[in-house]
């Protein structure tokens, strides 16, 4: 590990051990076309981002590198750069011990298809479920378009550095937006500078569990929640139980007939790879 200062900024650089493949490449084209978070313009082979640490709510920048046997981590923030390190391995799903996932593909050859298709794919997508619980509230009766521009809008009016707002600076402000969506995302603010949306602590629970616990917050349902864990918090082993479009391609290349709960029970324990890597599939 080396650790350098940069003005008000520490830098580090730490390499860190992935079990299991995983393709830089293949994950920031995945991300660059996640429209609810998409990455700004990359350049080079390595993955660049800009996010906000929900250990301290600073703004910290990396830059992500594929090496031989994991990755390497270029950090720089003015805060707590070992929860930012944690943080990156949770959203880029490099935490997850792997090594199992090649199982489940012959377990059950749609998933060999996407493993095929999509080689070395981790699901990434948000950098934290505070962020996420934030956009499910800024997507409620939105299309996704409309959405992400007042989400841009946002962070380029309130944020920092091109990181989200924190919590304590959204909460009680007007932002102009329609209906509850006001309180709802003071909700989550709320929630956020709590510690009821801690990524860390979501990973750790039962998928279920951290689903409901979500719930919790005034205007989240369960489509929300669910959102929040699978995209947001990155649980490796949550299922979407309210996402049509996943329902409809487990109909299509598995039959009409087949039920979403049975057939993901041979994608244990990565039910949230095999879920998000079929629906990158879905024609």
């Amino acid at each position: 590990m080396l650790e350098q200062q940069v003005g008000g900024r520490r830098g580090l650089v730490r390499d860190v051990e992935v079990r299991g493949p995983w393709s830089l490449a293949v994950s920031r084209r995945f991300w660059e076309g996640f429209a609810p978070n998409r990455l700004a313009a990359q350049h080079g082979d390595g993955l660049d981002a800009v996010f906000l640490c929900e250990a301290d709510w600073r703004p910290a920048r990396v830059r992500i590198e594929q090496i031989a046997g994991g990755a390497r981590l270029h950090l720089q923030g003015e805060g707590d750069l070992d929860a930012a390190t944690a943080q990156v391995l949770g959203f880029m799903a490099l935490g997850v011990d792997g090594t199992g996932w090649a199982e489940v593909g012959r377990r059950d050859p749609v998933i060999a298809e996407v493993q095929q298709a999509l080689p070395g794919f981790r699901p990434c997508g948000f950098y934290s479920a505070f962020e996420a619980a934030a956009w499910t509230v800024l997507s409620q009766r939105s299309r996704m378009t409309q959405a992400a521009a007042v989400k841009q809008r946002i962070t380029e009016q309130l944020g920092r550095d091109g990181a989200f707002p924190p919590p304590e600076v959204l909460h009680g402000r007007d932002l102009g937006l329609p209906g509850r969506k006001g309180e709802y995302l003071d909700a989550v603010c709320e929630a956020a500078l709590e510690g009821l949306l801690d990524g860390i602590a979501l990973r750790a629970m039962e998928a279920d569990e951290a689903v409901e616990h979500v719930q919790r917050i005034k205007g989240l349902g369960p489509f929300a929640a669910g959102l929040v864990v699978v995209r947001g918090a990155n649980h490796p082993d949550a299922l979407p139980r309210t996402e049509p479009r996943l329902e409809a391609e487990v109909a299509r290349r598995y039959g009409a007939t087949v039920r979403l709960d049975e057939v993901a029970e041979a994608w244990r324990p990565y039910r949230t790879w095999a879920a998000v890597g079929l629906r990158a599939l879905a024609v």
